[in-house]
């Protein structure tokens, strides 16, 4: 199979195009290099040393004797280059990962919530608009996120996308049909994924393009198989306030004699995934795609859930490290539920990577080994939800 993945230089997309590549599919990466950028505007890079990316290509080669091909351009801006590139490569899949990936990071300020949504949803109309202009059948492969349901479940199991609803007509009768769960974003970010959904509801519905759309949760772990082969291929490992995920940034945390960060009351309950798990799931939606005339595919990638101060306690007994309970930045409940479905991912054959000793040990074995590099003032999260409202002052009565 030839796949194009976008964003493949990134956390999820260079692991997921090493993988593909060892399975024996021919694999091109198209990345404008905009996550190394932003490693410059916040002034921290990686805990682990990123190489140049055609560094970490010839590694790949070498180690492989698989060659994956490299475009350096921005799909959300360049859209006559993605054209020419799909009718030029014809893929019969792209990944789309080609999305600004924080949360936190897209709550910075109006200017990062303006680049987020300019870049998320330009990138994703962009390709959907290049894959009907290009008159291929392309199967694409978008990594979401189960932000888009909002964090709780409402009684219920949270469903793969869709809700199974009833409605009762004037005439006294009844309807049934489903629809996509109603979203809940819970920043500018998870909006944009929201929107994506929307996006690929209409192309589908359109132009027959055929979409798997991933729901996933929080990626914890760093290394694949194929990233641990050769030093330069190593895989990203963020642990800064806007970039970092929570159990990778309370193991490292744990490494360099930091508090554990624990948001509020910590009783936030997430669901997650571990890195080796998400380049499967890929794999698998890419191995089985929908029929050409099937609605959007919406599968949750997702293994298990645990509450934040469950985690952190977990993570303290292993280490002895201390537990910090911060004022939380996000605008959100102090404690939830979240039930999921994920019967889909499973189905096809998905074997979880469940939170055990052995991997966590693996991951502080990674924050260990690189600790040196860690800048601990960008450890604390200081992008705000909300922010102070300005009052207005009380008018004073003309006093002639």
């Amino acid at each position: 199979m030839r796949v194009l993945i976008l964003g493949g230089d990134g956390f999820c997309g260079w692991p997921t195009a090493l993988h593909l590549s060892e399975q024996g599919h021919e694999v091109a990466i198209v990345d404008d290099l905009s996550r190394r950028k932003i490693d410059v505007e916040l002034e921290c890079e990686s805990l682990t040393p990123i190489r140049p990316i055609s560094e970490r290509l010839r590694a790949w080669r070498e180690v492989s004797g698989q060659a994956i091909d490299f475009y350096n351009f921005n799909v959300a801006v360049n859209y006559q280059r993605l054209v020419d590139l799909l009718e030029h490569w014809r893929p019969d899949a792209v990944v789309h990962f080609a999305e600004q990936r924080a949360a936190p990071y897209s709550m910075k300020s109006s200017y990062h919530k303006r680049y987020t949504v300019d870049n998320n949803t330009s990138a994703t109309n962009n390709l959907l608009a290049a894959i009907v202009d290009s008159g291929q059948d392309i199967h694409v492969v978008h990594l979401g996120t189960m932000g888009v349901y909002g964090y709780g479940s409402p009684g219920m199991r949270i469903p793969e996308g869709y809700l199974p609803v009833a409605i009762e007509t004037e005439d006294g009768g009844q309807v049934e049909q489903e629809i996509l769960y109603p979203p809940n974003p819970g920043s500018i970010y998870h909006m944009t994924k929201t929107l994506d959904q929307l996006m690929f509801f209409y192309y589908n519905k359109n132009d027959a393009v055929r979409v798997t759309d991933l729901h996933q949760g929080i990626v914890w772990g760093t290394q694949t198989p194929q990233t641990r082969r050769d030093e330069r291929l190593v895989n990203r490992f963020d642990y800064d306030g806007d970039f970092g995920t929570v159990l990778n940034r309370f193991l490292m945390e744990a490494a360099v004699g930091y508090p554990l960060t624990v948001h509020g009351t910590g009783g936030q309950t997430r669901a997650f995934i571990h890195i080796r798990d998400t380049v499967q799931c890929i794999q698998l939606a890419l191995e089985n795609p929908p029929a050409g005339d099937e609605r959007v595919r919406i599968l949750n990638q997702m293994t298990e859930t645990h509450r934040l101060r469950d985690l952190a306690a977990m993570v303290a007994e292993r280490t002895g490290a201390e537990i910090d309970y911060v004022p939380n930045p996000r605008n959100e409940a102090d404690e939830n539920e979240l039930h999921v479905r994920n019967e889909g991912l499973l189905d096809l054959g998905l074997e979880p990577t469940t939170l055990a000793v052995g991997l966590m040990e693996e991951v502080m074995e990674i924050a260990n080994r690189y600790a040196h590099r860690c800048n601990t003032d960008r450890i604390p999260c200081r992008s705000l939800w909300s922010r102070p409202r300005q009052v207005p002052s009380p008018s004073v009565p003309d006093a002639g």
